[in-house]
């Protein structure tokens, strides 16, 4: 493999160089460049309990985790080190992402609160929640990073206005009587459109402005067990005195678009990867391999490689054109809950179960 899939320019996030200086970086073929190799190559001690997410700052110099501890902690990524940790939220932490311009970082958990950070600072900059609201599971924000999404366990999905902390929207499906959670949503590349996942594996894609519309329901991962004889399809249901809980098998745990906006994959409880075509959310190819919840899911910018993280402790690659899993990477010792590219695609962060957040790199090692 050519010695130019060697990152030797990390950090490489473009982001706000002119277009002259960006020419000069040699193009690298992501898909050839992670089956060139995939090693660890840092551990981020710190967090005293699980690590739920991870996420990549866009200018690529730092990374941000969350988990059971409670605290946001911001790393340096080239020396390892912890620059700081922030505090406010008062359960697991679940979600984070950065806005497109680096300067908020958003959190959402189980606490049932959303929290903007200067992440240069850790101040808080501001806090987002609802009345009724019930834990956040998941953040997305749209691509010009004005308008955040939440998913939570909740059958309902509210939108806000980044900049104002102003609520945008609720999102609420035709059926009045189906009050299944989503968990998850994820923004379309175009920012028009928004898809949720729920806890029965169902999907749903959303028009977000003008109307707030639902416009597809799909069954996706969701099978219909005749012989099954509960009558309530929650996440789980409890019988008398709650001596019993039934979860179900299709949770959808991750979800995430293609970078050109023409495929939606989803990862769910039942250990399956699966690809749908938009936008008429045609399922194209279920991908198998996991042998545990999918619980994350990440896609090179290029749009050539799938990541995938489970509780089975691993991490998979997949070729998205052909669906071939071509590598798998074992060095945590939990489950693995979290996982994010780098914003060039040459690095991986993972978060997992362990207490730790891995940076990977692939191409060929040098001596």
């Amino acid at each position: 493999m050519a010695d130019s899939f060697t990152p030797q320019a990390f950090p490489g996030s473009q982001a706000g160089l002119a277009p002259e200086q960006t020419a000069a970086r040699p193009a690298v073929d992501l898909l050839d460049y992670w089956k060139a190799g995939g090693r660890e190559i840092k551990t981020f001690q710190g967090h005293s309990q699980g690590v739920w997410t991870v996420a990549y700052a866009p200018d690529g110099l730092t990374l941000a985790s969350g988990g059971a501890d409670r605290l946001v902690r911001i790393w340096d990524i080239e020396t390892g080190r912890l620059l700081r940790s922030l505090r406010g939220h008062t359960h697991d932490i679940r979600s984070a992402v950065f806005t497109p311009d680096g300067q908020t970082l958003a959190t959402g958990s189980e606490d049932r609160t959303i929290r903007l950070w200067n992440p240069k600072t850790g101040e808080p900059t501001r806090l987002l929640f609802s009345r009724y609201d019930h834990n956040v599971c998941c953040l997305s924000l749209s691509p010009d990073g004005l308008m955040l999404a939440r998913g939570s366990h909740n059958k309902d999905i509210k939108i806000w206005e980044i900049t104002t902390g102003t609520e945008l929207m609720t999102l609420l499906g035709k059926d009045q009587y189906d009050h299944h959670w989503s968990p998850v949503v994820a923004f379309s590349p175009d920012g028009i459109h928004l898809a949720s996942g729920s806890d029965i594996g169902k999907i749903k894609i959303w028009e977000v402005l003008p109307s707030g519309e639902e416009k597809v329901l799909h069954n996706g991962h969701w099978l219909d067990i005749e012989d099954d004889d509960t009558t309530e399809y929650r996440g789980y249901y409890v019988e008398d005195e709650g001596g019993f809980q039934k979860p179900m098998n299709f949770w959808i745990g991750a979800m995430i678009f293609t970078p050109d906006g023409k495929l939606l994959v989803t990862g769910s409880r039942d250990t399956t990867i699966k690809l749908f075509e938009m936008p008429q959310t045609t399922e194209l190819r279920t991908l198998k391999g996991h042998g545990a919840w999918v619980r994350s899911l990440a896609i090179s910018p290029d749009g050539k490689v799938l990541a995938s993280a489970s509780d089975d402790q691993t991490i998979k690659l997949w070729d998205l054109a052909s669906g071939r899993n071509f590598k798998t990477l074992k060095a945590h010792r939990g489950a693995v809950r979290g996982v994010t590219f780098s914003p060039d695609g040459l690095r991986l962060a993972s978060a997992s179960w362990d207490r730790t957040v891995k940076l990977w790199e692939g191409g060929t090692e040098t001596a």
